[in-house]
């Protein structure tokens, strides 16, 4: 029973490692079509240094020294994953690109957004 649920928690791992990484491929796509402004410049830098920072602070999670840098690394995805979120926000409010062009990538800041609050709440318990 234990090895069973070491095995769910390591395949839940292994997929959020995954689910992170193609979100940060769709962010760097979509700031790719953002105007080469100087505003624009400044939101897709913003946009892809969050966006491919939840994942790559989530795989930092799963190889933490202490319970302590676990913690502190999902606190990182919660908060990437909320900044990645307003800047698509921004985006959408701005109007350079329409939101049914980039709602997947939303949908997904809201679901990453949602499972790293969750694990974040789970651990203070």
């Amino acid at each position: 029973m234990i090895e069973d649920e070491s095995n769910k928690k390591k395949k839940f791992a292994k997929d959020l490692e995954e689910r992170t990484k193609l979100f940060a491929i769709s962010i760097i796509k979509l700031s790719i079509i953002l105007p080469d402004t100087p505003e624009g410049r400044v939101i897709k830098y913003q946009l892809t240094k969050s966006g491919t920072s939840v994942g790559a602070n989530y795989r930092e999670a799963n190889r933490a020294r202490s319970k302590a840098d676990f913690r502190n690394k999902i606190k990182i995805c919660e908060g990437e994953a909320s900044e990645c979120q307003y800047w698509l926000e921004i985006i959408i409010k701005t109007g350079w690109i329409k939101p049914e062009e980039m709602k997947q990538e939303y949908k997904e800041s809201g679901e990453l957004l949602a499972i790293f609050t969750t694990i974040s709440k789970n651990l203070n318990t």
